[in-house]
């Protein structure tokens, strides 16, 4: 059987693997408006996109196994560490997609980690 942890962090890594997918599928497709007038061509544009489909599809598994860690785990335990996903996410951009990491935004992780770190151990 998988340790809920584990269920946890793979649902977490596949969450922000899918956020850079998705943010590289945007990125090819440039700003996009939400006004009526050209929503259904820009959801198409969207939805068509390979990078995109992959970090929808992403979100989709780690939505799945997220409601299997909430069948295990109590939720105050689970939910803080979603923010896990923000790490590495902050990592995965820097490195990936070449995102400037401001010295703030690097102690704000170091915070997360402690937070999570602290919420692991209870």
């Amino acid at each position: 059987m998988i340790r809920p942890l584990w269920l946890i962090l793979v649902s977490v890594l596949l969450g922000a693997v899918g956020q850079l997918s998705m943010k590289k599928g945007m990125s090819y497709l440039g700003p996009i408006s939400l006004n009526l007038s050209t929503l259904f061509v820009n959801l198409t544009r969207m939805l068509t996109s390979p990078f995109v489909l992959l970090g929808l599809f992403l979100y989709a598994i780690s939505a799945v196994l997220w409601l299997a860690v909430l069948s295990r785990v109590q939720l105050s335990y689970a939910y803080p560490m979603i923010s896990i996903g923000y790490v590495l996410v902050l990592m995965l951009s820097w490195i990936f997609l070449n995102e400037r990491l401001a010295y703030l935004r690097i102690l704000g992780v170091l915070l997360i980690c402690c937070g999570v770190f602290l919420i692991s151990r209870s």
